[in-house]
């Protein structure tokens, strides 16, 4: 049985852990979380106790959503060739061991949420409650894909709000910020689909790629990516940053387009390097820059 992109070789209790929570994967959103926080850096005095408190609480959701999506579909994945070889499959790791790993992830969040401000602890339990119900989404609607999105736009929204405590100035700053992360996720999340076309179809489950097929969805996945970098260049503008964020996100459009170049109708053998290696270093490039240009 192959073992899944993404993952670790060994079999200590620490490699399951992580290979349970596709723990690289974390490099797609925390990014784009740090990002928030200095967008908000700007404006309002930064303390590293935050950036740490940020960082704890973005990778302790990300555990419970992750570590959820593994329990609610591990009976499917025990159908699909492609997840076959997962803890919870192989029994590598049991569902007590992985409920105990969410309940103990949710903790974490929440506390860092709550050492953070008044309005984060306020809107934490809503947060991990959102990114929950994402595991459930493909049993009713045809877009997962915008739920993950969604809830993957809270990492940024999140962390402008544990540096300022309130709401953004202008008021759209954050609503753009979460257009352009939401249908960047979707747009990759209807790529990770393709290969579970026909798993999917026959168990009923639902994605933009079982509605509408493998030409369609990738061109609806690039129509998403199409409003990606209009949305984080007027996030940019909005909050504060200049040339060398606007150069970041050329470079990340550069990226996308790469990304299409890789995928394409009838030929998913590349999908792997499009999921992942650009995504990742997508979101790096686009922080990495941004960074630049506040400590410029």
């Amino acid at each position: 049985m192959s073992r899944e992109g993404q993952t670790f070789e060994g079999s200590s209790l620490a490699v399951r852990y992580a290979n349970f929570v596709k723990l690289p994967h974390t490099l797609f959103a925390l990014p784009f979380a740090l990002l928030g926080v200095l967008a908000a850096s700007i404006t309002t005095p930064l303390r590293w106790q935050t950036v740490l408190l940020v960082i704890i609480a973005f990778s302790a959701a990300r555990w419970v959503a992750m570590g959820f999506n593994r329990i609610v579909d591990r009976d499917f994945d025990a159908r699909n060739p492609r997840t076959q070889g997962r803890e919870l499959v192989t029994g590598a790791l049991s569902v007590p061991q992985a409920r105990a790993s969410v309940v103990v992830a949710g903790t974490v969040f929440l506390v860092a949420a709550g050492s953070l401000n008044r309005l984060c602890l306020v809107l934490s339990p809503v947060a991990l409650g959102w990114i929950m119900a994402y595991s459930l989404s493909k049993r009713f609607t045809w877009w997962p894909h915008l739920w993950l999105g969604l809830s993957l736009a809270i990492a940024p929204v999140g962390g402008y709000l544990a540096v300022t405590g309130s709401w953004s100035e202008p008021w759209w700053l954050l609503l753009v910020i979460t257009a352009g992360v939401a249908t960047w996720v979707a747009g990759f999340d209807i790529f990770y689909a393709l290969p579970d076309e026909t798993f999917d179809r026959g168990e009923g489950l639902k994605s933009a790629v079982v509605r509408l097929g493998e030409r369609r969805a990738i061109l609806v996945a690039k129509l998403l990516h199409g409003v990606t970098i209009p949305a984080l260049a007027l996030f940019g503008w909005a909050a504060g940053f200049g040339g060398w964020y606007l150069a970041g996100l050329v470079v990340a459009a550069g990226l996308l387009a790469y990304e299409h170049h890789l995928v394409k109708p009838g030929d998913l053998s590349r999908l792997d390097a499009a999921f992942f290696t650009m995504n990742g270093v997508m979101s790096i490039t686009v922080f990495a820059f941004a960074l630049i240009d506040r400590a410029w």
